[in-house]
């Protein structure tokens, strides 16, 4: 199951990718067949993997991800064509910034719920909100869906590489990172810490938010922990293949 099949290069980071649909869909944070992962997988970052056009999360497998290039006005006219937000979103960021390697959007439930608050920034609360302090920006300027122009808008609000998560006002959420992995731990307790904080928003109690200081400590911890991040794609792998998945196909 695991083996690479002919005439597909980047093998691992394909099956990775699938991997981590397979588990969005599991802890239901996909919708429908909307919503797009994307890998790079040129040094430049303009040759990238994402999903195709239709596939839900839960069918998802290494060899059916389609590769596409962002410098190619042709793109939408391949029969395999992505969906036409996917090239818009992902196209123009792939096009644009480099270090945006893997690309990570979903319209999860408290994700989306915390960017259709006035105030959309995910505020130092606990452990898992403080991985985003300093490291979230919000757009403020949602102008329907995310076709080229509005995509080149989000582009410009991740140029600074320590950004991590783009809080998408009136939409839900998008997560950079360097590999599936990294990004995928992002994505997963992004989710989590946006649960805690709106779930502590209903008690109506004052909430006890973390200082300036210690937030950023937080945060820096959490960037160099050691091999976290691997550790549960691994993992999420390793139950996947135990259940016979056909992810890795």
């Amino acid at each position: 199951m695991n083996a690479p099949l002919p005439n597909l290069t980047h093998w691992k980071e394909r099956c990775d990718l699938a991997a981590a649909f397979r588990w969005t869909a599991r802890l239901n944070m996909h919708e429908a067949v909307a919503n797009h992962f994307s890998l790079a997988t040129n040094d430049t970052g303009t040759r990238f993997l994402i999903n195709p056009n239709g596939r839900h999360f839960s069918r998802m497998t290494a060899s059916g991800l389609i590769e596409i290039d962002a410098n190619d006005p042709e793109t939408m006219n391949r029969p395999d064509a992505p969906d036409p937000t996917a090239w818009g979103l992902h196209g123009s960021i792939h096009r644009a910034l480099p270090h945006a390697r893997c690309l990570m959007h979903v319209h999860s439930t408290h994700a989306t719920v915390l960017a259709s608050l006035a105030d959309s920034r995910l505020p130092a609360i606990d452990q898992n909100s403080a991985m985003f302090h300093n490291r979230q920006v919000v757009d403020d300027h949602y102008g329907g869906m995310a076709f080229e122009d509005e995509a080149a808008r989000c582009a410009e609000l991740l140029r600074d590489p320590k950004i991590t998560t783009m809080i998408m006002g009136n939409h839900g959420v998008l997560i950079v990172g360097q590999t599936v992995a990294e990004t995928f731990n992002s994505l997963y307790y992004f989710e989590r810490a946006a649960e805690t904080y709106i779930r502590a928003l209903q008690t109506g109690q004052p909430l006890r938010y973390l200082s300036e200081e210690v937030a950023e400590k937080t945060a820096r911890e959490w960037d160099a922990y050691p091999g976290a991040a691997d550790y549960f794609l691994n993992e999420i792998r390793a139950i996947l293949d135990d259940e016979g998945a056909t992810y890795a196909s």
